[in-house]
């Protein structure tokens, strides 16, 4: 199963290779075999030996789409579908070289969980425009180029079709 720590260009591939019984397991990580035993799980934490050391996860988000947890102190966030942002980047326009197309438009049809921008904001290409849920995934739609937001055509719960207008941005 493929991972992307968020935030950074890095993916991880994880697989168990075996169970050996007994909470234990050889696990697969980035094509490196590894040795993992669960000590202790339960709907908090996980804590766990990864080839004789030992760790805490405790869990803060669990999404279809993404997975935030606590490892030995340090935060971290998977997206679990890392595929799902480029295939939605590509069919947004971002990235055709034609830099005067002013309506963003949905690819994809869903309900508007968040709207991350206002009327009059100015945007840089990339940035997070509004997070749309499609079947059970959120998927994050970003602006198509730098400029301002001139009018947004969704609310917060509305649903969207593919190819709807999201916002005007010039």
């Amino acid at each position: 199963m493929k991972f992307k720590l968020e935030n950074t260009d890095e993916n991880l591939d994880g697989a168990i290779v075996k169970s050996l019984g007994n909470n234990e397991f050889v696990v697969k990580i980035n094509n490196n075999e590894r040795n993992l035993r669960i000590l202790n799980m339960s709907q908090e934490k996980i804590e766990f030996m990864l080839d004789n050391s030992f760790h805490t996860a405790k869990y803060l988000e669990n999404s279809t789409s993404k997975i935030t947890v606590v490892v030995d102190g340090t935060k971290l966030t998977f997206n679990k579908r890392p595929d799902m942002d480029k295939i939605v980047y590509k069919n947004s326009g971002m990235e055709s070289s034609v830099d005067s197309q002013v309506n963003l438009k949905s690819q994809i049809p869903g309900r508007v969980v968040s709207i991350n921008v206002s009327q009059g904001d100015n945007v840089k290409r990339g940035d997070i425009v509004c997070v749309l849920e499609s079947m059970k995934m959120q998927v994050s739609i970003k602006s198509h180029k730098d400029g301002v937001v001139k009018s947004l055509k969704i609310k917060q719960g509305g649903s969207v079709a593919k190819n709807d207008v999201l916002a005007e941005i010039e």
